[in-house]
């Protein structure tokens, strides 16, 4: 037998690998119960909530000041989205301390992408 691209016999031609050239990586099977630590369970699923309502809100807002260049709001309306938007702010301040979580971690890393959370310029 010739190896693929030089007309070569190759060492292994005709020959069954033998037991020990043949790795099989282990596989541990699991337990039927996975350890979890509640608080970081708790404490990972608060950042995530937490971080898609930041970007909810981050969204909210950006599209209440496009509305209010384009002057598409009465007076009135402005008035209640930027109270809307400071009580929501407020509230998420509140839910980041409850939780003891920084502005910060509340972003996900994409990778390559970069962060999901725009940030202001400061």
């Amino acid at each position: 037998m010739t190896g693929p691209r030089d007309g070569i016999p190759s060492p292994a031609a005709g020959r069954e690998p033998s037991e020990s050239a043949v790795r099989v990586p282990s596989v541990r099977p699991l337990g039927r119960r996975i350890e979890v630590d509640r608080d970081a369970v708790e404490h990972g699923f608060a950042s995530l909530v937490l971080t898609i309502v930041e970007l909810l809100r981050q969204l909210m807002e950006r599209q209440a000041l496009r509305r209010v260049d384009v002057g598409d709001l009465t007076d009135d309306q402005i008035e209640r989205i930027g109270e809307t938007l400071m009580a929501l702010e407020e509230q998420m301040g509140e839910l980041r301390e409850h939780f003891g979580l920084s502005p910060e971690d509340l972003d996900l890393d994409l990778g390559p992408l970069g962060p999901l959370l725009p940030r202001d310029p400061p």
